[in-house]
């Protein structure tokens, strides 16, 4: 390999990534495709800090080049300093401008992370829809207290409607991500986090752990579906007293490792099943059987 060739071979690499870089990554854009307000904010402060860093960035390499470029060995015009110790205005440069740059990204990320501390309940006129979250071996669990069902490995939530989450973890620290809803957040043994999200967009989003938690980590993937509101309501009837139960016996179940896990839907639950997780008792073993409706949506969100 010739000297010139190694010296442009990783340049050309890097601008044939930039080049494709928006073309593969149309595919599945994950956070720089939100669908939600809080998404769509954490957006603008990757894009404002990345533009910011450019901006130092760029000039730097380009000076860089052009100094080594200058002052080479062959250039006569370059003019030769030995005895040069100190200069005020390149002081002011190297100094100054880092302390800008510095000064800019810790405003943005100051004010941006204090607008979206992930407690604050989302501003809107409609009532949130609560989720209870629970990270199991390798699996998620969310139950719903005010519609009295529960999900694995699936996440139906309302268009357009703030969801407030409370997570916890029943076994080792874990991470909830929806990365194109926003806000990834740990979920911790005996410790209940709070996470509020809004997806204005139907349709069917990935959803995943972040935090490596085991030889199952992996497969500890989720759908997470958003459905316009009347098409909620009638897939949280259809789930509310058909299949199967959560009580005690089937939560102890549940908690056995597993990996890959297909999603199901459980029409009761035991009562305060989430309170019981985070506090490490037993739940209730067995629930009552309640009649079922005579009439009944589909339990399966459309198109999952």
């Amino acid at each position: 390999m010739t000297r010139e060739r190694f010296l442009l071979e990783p340049i050309i690499r890097a601008g044939l990534a930039c080049t494709l870089f928006p073309f593969v990554s149309g595919c599945n854009r994950g956070i720089l495709d939100p669908v939600g307000p809080v998404g769509a904010a954490e957006k603008t402060i990757l894009i404002n800090s990345t533009a910011i860093m450019l901006a130092i960035i760029i000039p730097t390499m380009i000076a860089t080049v052009a100094v080594a470029f200058w002052f080479r060995r062959g250039n006569a015009k370059a003019t030769y300093l030995p005895d040069w110790e100190y200069s005020g205005a390149v002081e002011m440069v190297v100094w100054g401008i880092p302390v800008l740059t510095i000064m800019l990204l810790g405003g943005i990320a100051w004010i941006g992370s204090h607008n979206l501390e992930p407690s604050t309940p989302l501003k809107s006129t409609v009532k949130p829809v609560e989720v209870e979250v629970v990270s199991l071996d390798w699996k998620w669990l969310f139950i719903y207290p005010e519609q009295g069902i529960a999900t694995v490995n699936q996440l139906v939530v309302p268009q357009g409607t703030p969801v407030s989450f409370k997570l916890t973890s029943a076994t080792v620290w874990n991470s909830f991500f929806v990365p194109q809803f926003g806000t990834m957040i740990y979920t911790m043994p005996r410790m209940t986090t709070r996470l509020n999200l809004q997806a204005d967009r139907p349709g069917v989003y990935d959803g995943l752990s972040s935090h490596f938690s085991g030889d199952g980590f992996p497969g500890m993937q989720f759908k997470a579906h958003v459905l316009p509101p009347d098409q909620f309501a009638m897939w949280a009837q259809g789930a509310r007293g058909s299949g199967q139960v959560l009580d005690g016996r089937a939560y102890a179940e549940l908690t056995k490792p597993s990996s890959y896990v297909a999603p199901v839907t459980y029409g009761a639950v035991a009562p305060d099943l989430f309170d019981a997780i985070v506090a490490n008792r037993a739940p209730q073993l067995h629930l009552p059987q309640a009649a079922p409706p005579t009439e009944r949506a589909s339990a399966t969100p459309p198109g999952g």
